[in-house]
């Protein structure tokens, strides 16, 4: 499948990456059938160097059915080369990871404890009721 993805370049924490028509089985910084354009995150959004994209040759590599990821998706949108992607709704994003697992992992078992409970007090009190 092909995909319109970003291939890292720059050097360490300086990131500049290049916009490529790449197969989804290579590797993210490795083989590339085309550079279609650039983006320097390091830039502020005002400037027009920030972005460069060939127009045609992406309006051609989306007519053959490449598909571009997330953030492409976002860059193209932001050009007007593709309908801009709808937001994405994550509340869980706000809560740290370590607590997620507590809430998940807390309200099964409480579940399960409480009919277990409740099933035990109903037997003792029949049996009472019996003797």
């Amino acid at each position: 499948m092909l995909k319109l993805r970003l291939s890292r370049g720059g050097t360490k924490k300086r990131p500049i990456y290049k916009v490529v028509v790449a197969d989804s089985r290579f590797a993210r910084d490795g083989r590339f059938i085309e550079k279609v354009g650039y983006f320097n995150p390091l830039l502020p959004k005002e400037k027009k160097e920030r972005i460069g994209l060939e127009a045609e040759r992406i309006k051609y590599w989306l007519g053959q059915g490449a598909q571009p990821t997330t953030r492409v998706a976002r860059i193209l949108g932001e050009n007007e080369l593709m309908p801009m992607p709808a937001n994405g709704n994550n509340p869980q994003k706000a809560i740290p990871k370590k607590d997620r697992k507590k809430e998940g992992s807390e309200e099964a078992p409480k579940a399960d404890v409480a009919p277990a409970a409740e099933a035990k007090k109903e037997e003792a009190s029949t049996k009472e009721e019996k003797k």
